[in-house]
């Protein structure tokens, strides 16, 4: 496969699962999480989407770069394996915290979100260093993403259910 059109394609996954996730979250980003009780860390909404959108670029130029060095060289097969099930874990967390209105049953979860998430950095650092490299920022916010989810879940000990 042409190179860029890899590239593309290895960045359109991550955008499709955010997007996926996103269709989850619309709704209870207008009418839910606005009721919730937040810490005084909490970003403003505005800050989400971009930041999604550059760690999801991110992440396929990382998954690019491991897949372009060849799925017969040790490691890679494993390396973009743990890749795809983070991805999973990835949108899971929006449908439980968002889709379902459950921070509590997401916060849970976020720790399968961060496990998979060092997993495939380690994995991928191991045949790229610069791909390994590209997955630390999205560990950075996916541990700050946990500490928020514990706030909300501390904050809000019943949950709040709405519309």
């Amino acid at each position: 496969m042409n190179s860029w059109i890899a590239l593309a394609v290895a960045i359109v996954i991550p955008q499709a699962v955010g997007m996926t996730a996103g269709a989850a979250t619309a709704r209870s980003i207008r009418d839910w999480y606005p009721m919730l009780e937040k810490p005084w860390f909490t970003p403003p909404n505005w800050l989400f989407g971009p930041a999604w959108f550059v760690l999801y670029i991110m992440m396929g130029v990382a998954s690019w770069r491991v897949w372009s060095v060849g799925v017969t060289e040790p490691g890679v097969v494993v390396a973009l394996g743990v890749y795809g099930v983070h991805l999973v874990f990835n949108a899971l967390w929006s449908i439980l915290f968002f889709g379902s209105r459950r921070p509590d049953w997401a916060l849970i979860e976020v720790v399968g979100l961060w496990l998979s998430v060092v997993a495939s950095a380690w994995l991928f650092g191991r045949v790229d260093s610069t791909a390994g490299l590209l997955m630390v920022p999205y560990i950075g916010w996916v541990t700050f993403a946990a500490l928020l989810n514990a706030a909300i879940v501390r904050l809000n000990p019943r949950p709040v259910l709405a519309g």
